[in-house]
């Protein structure tokens, strides 16, 4: 019976000097994985469509020099917070805190030198059912602002399925925020652009955003709006809308709320299908919300050493994490994490047109 496998190879220098490594998990499926060790990137993520040929489903850059210029990140872990913080300032048990903006006035993605661009240490992790990958990260107190000392895990798995599960678990030892999530950019038919892609996202709710991608305050309800995705809708007809939040975003870059709302069991949350439905890839998650962003900022200066540049629309990220701003808004889903406390999140990416009965899809 043939098992996943784990492969290793060099793939470069970081700026910092440190050797950057690149890991392969191989699963009987067909599917594989390849991590990088900077910035937990994952540089590829091969699935077989129904004839048997193989795509790189991720959109990915030839170089560690290339990632680490501080592109869209590309496929990275982002940290300490994913997403956004208003003028990258919060208040937590009375002192605030201060993390410098990189976006439009605001932090993004953990400020100017998040997790993104960091080497993590690597250690592969195989029990017989599944080949991965476990990535640690220490963050000291103070770093990019946020308070308390953090160590991170994120572990990369992928099983004899082809589901590939991506674990993130954090522990402090002062009050602080954190929301882990992957950034990877997803494109099924392995080239072009996703407007004829389909996306369905399970969610009755979404966080409308002013022009620096800030929650407006309460959620809104996605009926009769270009955001109702609890059907599957083709990605072109929503961000073509002339709605005014997809034209402030030039597409989707919002987070709808998962059932629940709340960090909680694994659950179904979104679904996205190529064309023709060659290829499909469910997400399920512990994660209280989804940040569905559209690739509305490539522009074809990009591209993966292939002759395939990254164009705008050209992909979709569905970066599973607790929802912009939170630690600004006690109203939402807490990220706040205290000493003697584990964050955890699950993340699932499952291709269910892999097997010969697929699981039936909530409505």
């Amino acid at each position: 019976m043939l098992r996943p496998t784990v492969r290793h190879r060099p793939f470069g220098t970081a700026p910092s000097g440190e050797d950057v490594g690149l890991w392969r998990l191989e699963s009987p499926s067909g599917v594989y994985a390849e991590v990088l060790t900077y910035g937990g990137v994952l540089h590829a993520l091969g699935v077989p469509g129904p004839g048997g040929g193989t795509e790189n489903v991720v959109l990915s850059l030839t170089s560690v020099d290339q990632y680490a210029e501080k592109g869209p990140y590309l496929g990275a872990l982002v940290g300490r917070y994913a997403n956004r913080i208003a003028h990258g300032r919060f208040t937590l048990d009375g002192t605030t805190h201060q993390v410098p903006p990189n976006d439009r006035g605001h932090a993004l993605h953990g400020g100017p030198r998040g997790f993104d661009g960091k080497v993590w240490e690597a250690h592969p992790v195989t029990d017989g059912e599944t080949a991965g990958l476990r990535l640690s990260l220490h963050s000291p107190d103070g770093d990019m602002g946020f308070p308390g000392a953090l160590d991170a895990t994120v572990t990369y798995s992928l099983d004899a399925a082809g589901t590939l599960a991506v674990d993130c678990t954090a522990t402090t030892d002062r009050p602080t925020v954190v929301s882990l999530t992957n950034h990877a950019y997803f494109n099924l038919a392995g080239a072009g652009d996703v407007l004829g892609h389909t996306l369905q996202v399970a969610s009755e709710a979404y966080l409308p955003v002013d022009e620096g991608g800030i929650p407006l305050g309460p959620l809104h309800a996605v009926a009769d709006t270009p955001f109702d995705l609890r059907s599957p809708r083709l990605l072109g007809e929503c961000v073509r809308s002339t709605d005014e939040q997809v034209a402030r975003a030039g597409g989707f870059d919002h987070c709808w709320a998962l059932p629940g709302r709340e960090p909680g069991p694994l659950r179904y949350a979104a679904r996205l299908a190529a064309p023709a439905g060659t290829r499909v890839m469910e997400v399920w998650t512990t994660a209280p919300g989804v940040q569905v962003y559209t690739a509305n900022h490539l522009d074809g200066s990009l591209s993966d050493g292939t002759g395939r540049s990254h164009e705008r629309h050209g992909a979709v990220c569905l970066e599973t994490q607790h929802f912009p701003d939170a630690p600004n808004h006690p109203e939402y889903p807490s990220a706040v994490l205290r000493p003697g406390g584990t964050a955890h999140r699950r993340t699932e990416f499952r291709f269910p047109h892999l097997t010969s009965a697929p699981e039936q899809q909530p409505n």
